[in-house]
């Protein structure tokens, strides 16, 4: 069992023929994600060789999922399209979209978010500036690598990318039901209490790793959202602890304003609300090993 991204996933890649895009469609393929196609308008018609799997280029991406049942895209388009290439996946109502893109202008995803949900929010969106989602040992959609973990019980949601890879590595053992990177990013399609909620509801997902950065409010709303609604053990990290007080780090998202939003506010409110909170990622990880 997994969340969002399954076996049966069929992923399309828009900008499939791009470096990037071509470069993680042929790791995706290796990963056994079941990818039937790319989108690129300006090479409508043509195949693409993956290493002997022939891949179909579409003019759209409803084009693509009429002729392939397709009910994910992942989006490697530049960040000046990627507000249309987003647009044009909500307008084809694929229920899944991954926007990997990094640089996109905070008032393009604010446009394509609020189109997406003036349109129903039919289109989940994860991202953008995220690693992705896998489900190990069943579907991989972006960049996170493949190899670094095993199916198993735990669900994971994560701001960084690198700390998604790095708690997935230490608890490889035990493994993962999926793993959900959803950026870190002042605005961002899905959120911590989106990914926590799917896994409170997943029978196969039996502890939660969420991990979380300075700046912002959003691991204190997800620290609440846990105190009602989450029964399962959640286990945290909040990158930033050694953070300079004052300095704005990393992502565009990571801004502290006063007291809240810092390293320390963030613990402070998890814990309230049950959760275990690591000062390291390897203490994290330990936390998690405990409940198993």
């Amino acid at each position: 069992m997994a969340i969002w991204l399954t076996k049966d996933s069929k992923v399309i890649v828009q900008g499939m023929t791009g470096s990037e895009g071509s470069k993680h469609t042929r790791r995706m393929l290796a990963a056994g994600t079941h990818v039937v196609g790319g989108v690129n308008p300006r090479k409508a018609g043509q195949t693409v060789d993956f290493d002997g799997t022939a891949l179909p280029v579409f003019g759209g991406v409803a084009a693509a999922m009429r002729e392939t049942g397709a009910d994910v895209t992942v989006i490697f388009v530049p960040p000046a399209f990627s507000k249309a290439a987003v647009i044009e996946a909500v307008d084809a109502e694929i229920p899944l979209a991954v926007v990997i893109t990094e640089g996109i202008p905070v008032h393009d995803t604010a446009a394509f978010w609020a189109y997406n949900k003036a349109k129903g929010g039919k289109t989940r969106i994860i991202g953008p500036n995220c690693p992705g989602i896998a489900s190990p040992g069943a579907s991989n959609a972006g960049i996170i690598p493949a190899d670094i973990t095993g199916a198993g019980r735990i669900g994971l949601v994560s701001k960084s990318g690198t700390l998604t890879y790095q708690m997935m590595y230490e608890l490889r053992d035990i493994g993962f039901s999926t793993c959900v990177g959803i950026g870190g990013d002042p605005v961002i399609g899905t959120t911590h209490i989106d990914a926590l909620a799917a896994f409170q509801d997943d029978p196969e997902t039996d502890a939660i790793v969420m991990i979380g950065e300075i700046g912002g409010d959003a691991e204190e709303r997800a620290a609440d959202f846990i105190k009602a609604n989450v029964t399962k053990p959640v286990v945290g990290y909040i990158a930033g602890f050694t953070a300079p007080p004052g300095k704005t780090m990393g992502h565009a998202g990571a801004i502290i304003s006063g007291s809240s939003g810092t390293a320390e506010a963030k613990k402070a409110a998890l814990e309230a609300a049950g959760v275990k909170v690591g000062k390291t990622p390897s203490e994290t990880a330990r936390l998690m090993r405990s409940l198993f």
